[in-house]
């Protein structure tokens, strides 16, 4: 077998890893891993913004809107306004939402980051570079797209979209 092969086969693999994932855990959690890392990150504190939602996943505050209304839907957030603040909003996490988070399977970006971190230094630099690379060859470095694993709806930057 060939390089190019070789390339595409691990290409596929990683794919692959996270579209089996992203089944297992709608299938255990009932939930997409974008809306399992938003209900993580508003289960930190308990409580968060739609913006720091957003700013947290790498996405826009519209993106979160409509996770954010699929995770009330599940009655696994619900929306309160701020007392400090009477126009903000806040995105306040459920029991069944904690629940969610916590007998989810350990999510796949969390197995990577461990094992990530655990890299020298230089094996992380390596890494990054030839992703990095990958998604330049695949003309991808004008798609919107979170440190969230998963294979749902990828949305470009493109306007004519």
């Amino acid at each position: 077998m060939d390089r190019t092969d070789v390339s595409l086969i691990a290409l596929r693999r990683i794919l692959r890893a996270t579209e089996l994932y992203g089944k297992e855990l709608a299938t255990a959690a009932g939930v997409t891993a974008a809306q399992f890392r938003a209900l993580q990150i508003v289960g930190e504190r308990g409580s968060a913004t739609p913006k720091d939602i957003a700013a947290r996943m790498g996405v826009s505050q519209a993106t979160i809107t409509t996770l954010v209304d699929k995770l009330v839907a599940r009655n696994f957030v619900t929306r309160q306004r701020s007392e400090r603040d009477r126009r903000q909003t806040n995105v306040t996490i459920t029991p069944a939402g904690q629940a969610t988070v916590d007998d989810a399977p350990d999510a796949l970006q969390q197995r990577y980051v461990r094992k990530f971190e655990a890299l020298e230094d230089w094996e992380q630099a390596q890494i990054i570079a030839s992703l990095e690379r990958v998604a330049a060859m695949l003309d991808a470095h004008e798609i919107d797209a979170s440190p969230v694993l998963t294979t749902g709806d990828i949305k470009t930057s493109d306007k004519r979209h």
